[in-house]
């Protein structure tokens, strides 16, 4: 699609008028007599369960100042000592009045550990969580978190866990840090509460898609199995009159790993253009991080260049009427050799809120980088309440606004096309080839590159090529 970008005022415009005519690492360490820090902050905490499944530090945060806080300024750590083995750890989130969406939980490890602390759970809030207003609470935060093998654990040497605690009360043995200076509580003796994060854990159990592709060709029958169809329907987008072809889709081994691949060719008409399409068969992905690592390619791998390709990955729902509000799509796309205006190879990231196809109007956000992409690369799309980021490498390539987040489902979808024939007339057979190493989604969490590479690695050494647990 061309990439046209409308104002929030434009888009809220167009809105009415289809609505109108449809009807309407620290250096200062306390010591260990040190008095518990007190500021704007007070944290008060609550036994969940005294038991041995999992650990349930229910908490509240008081805004004890005199003026109004942003709870996206705020962490809070809860301290203990992890098991024998030094097991990983998940944690969950089982109701907020803050809403859980909005609550983060990150696993980090102490740089000086105790008898009773080597590990803390920090808690973090998104923008969507709002503010405190003085004097106002957080409300309950129903926080837990288990080993990640789901074995019995033991609380009763963790520092910050209180067995009598039967109901809210202020805690001191939980820190808690308001725009990175620590105002409440106590560290265990000799560590700092703003040393950073260690993000080797994931920061939840979120219902998670994972899939190494490891099939064996187009109509393996684990691929329809697993919840995925091989395109062979005709339509857009591309050249009219295209095929989409399922054998197109192959596999063969990379880098110790199988990868699929898209292979796009063409001899310069319609109906020698072969387009290729892999998507999820159901539309049940919202907000979560999606990742996968893709092999974009600037060259054919035979033939004349020149084509005007976009090679993808992108989650996607149906536009059920012209400029409907429920609309939803969110892209990687890679031109190659340019297009939609652009003279040269560019990577889109596009976020969109809604189009009409005819005449062409479209409600986006998108951020480009006008240079070669060929090679490998690790994309990364999160979806909070609060906005859309794109990670390319690890690094944050785009931010988008609260206004393009989605309204329902989306399905997950790879595909390689061409825009149209015009940029290359000649009649040679030529063809392109798009790799995709793997793809995760995780519900409901917003994972860093980091931890989606260690989750990742995680599936790989455990020998899991496949998981769709998302309901």
């Amino acid at each position: 699609m061309r990439r046209t970008t409308l104002s929030r005022s434009a888009k809220r415009s167009l809105t009415c008028a289809v609505a109108a005519s449809l009807g309407c690492a620290g250096l200062l360490a306390l010591p260990p007599a040190a008095a518990a820090a007190t500021g704007d902050l007070a944290v008060q905490y609550h036994a969940g369960a005294t038991g041995s499944d999992q650990a349930e530090p229910w908490l509240k945060v008081k805004n004890t100042g005199d003026s109004s806080v942003a709870l996206s300024e705020v962490k809070i750590r809860y301290y203990f000592k992890s098991d024998a083995g030094n097991p990983g750890y998940r944690f969950a989130c089982s109701w907020a009045v803050k809403g859980c969406g909005n609550i983060v939980g990150t696993f980090g490890t102490l740089a000086r550990p105790t008898a009773t602390a080597d590990r803390y759970l920090e808690i973090g809030f998104t923008s969507g969580a709002g503010s405190l207003a003085a004097g106002a609470d957080t409300g309950d935060l129903q926080l837990r978190f288990h080993r990640s093998d789901w074995q019995a654990l033991n609380q009763a040497d963790d520092y910050s866990f209180g067995a009598t605690q039967s109901t809210y009360a202020n805690w001191s043995k939980v820190t808690a840090q308001l725009e990175g200076t620590t105002v409440w509580g106590t560290a265990p003796e000799g560590n700092d509460p703003t040393d950073p994060p260690d993000p080797t854990d994931p920061p939840g159990d979120g219902a998670t898609l994972f899939d190494d592709f490891t099939y064996t060709a187009y109509d393996d029958p684990r691929i329809s199995a697993n919840g995925w169809s091989v395109r062979s329907n005709a339509g857009g987008p591309g050249v009219p009159g295209a095929s989409w072809v399922p054998q197109n889709v192959t596999f063969a081994s990379s880098g110790g790993n199988t990868v699929m691949n898209l292979e796009t060719s063409t001899a310069g008409t319609a109906a020698t253009t072969e387009q290729t399409e892999v998507l999820t068969k159901a539309m049940k992905f919202r907000n979560g991080t999606y990742a996968a690592r893709v092999r974009f390619s600037d060259a054919p791998r035979s033939g004349p260049d020149g084509d005007r390709l976009v090679q993808t990955f992108f989650t996607i729902n149906d536009l059920k009427a012209p400029m409907a509000d429920d609309y939803a799509e969110y892209d990687f796309e890679y031109l190659p050799n340019g297009g939609w205006g652009e003279p040269s190879n560019i990577l889109y990231t596009t976020s969109w809120e809604t189009y009409n196809p005819d005449p062409w109007q479209a409600v986006n956000q998108h951020t480009e980088s006008r240079q070669s992409h060929a090679g490998w690369h690790d994309l990364v799309l999160t979806i909070d309440d609060s906005s859309i980021r794109y990670y390319v490498d690890g690094r944050l390539f785009g931010t988008h606004d609260a206004a393009y987040l989605p309204e329902r489902p989306m399905s997950i979808n790879f595909n390689q096309w061409l825009i149209d024939l015009a940029g290359r007339p000649s009649t040679a057979p030529r063809s392109y080839d798009q790799q995709v190493d793997y793809v995760l989604h995780v519900k409901d969490q917003a994972l860093t590159p980091a931890q989606v590479s260690a989750k990742v690695a995680g599936y790989r050494a455990a020998g899991t090529a496949f998981e769709d647990t998302v309901p």
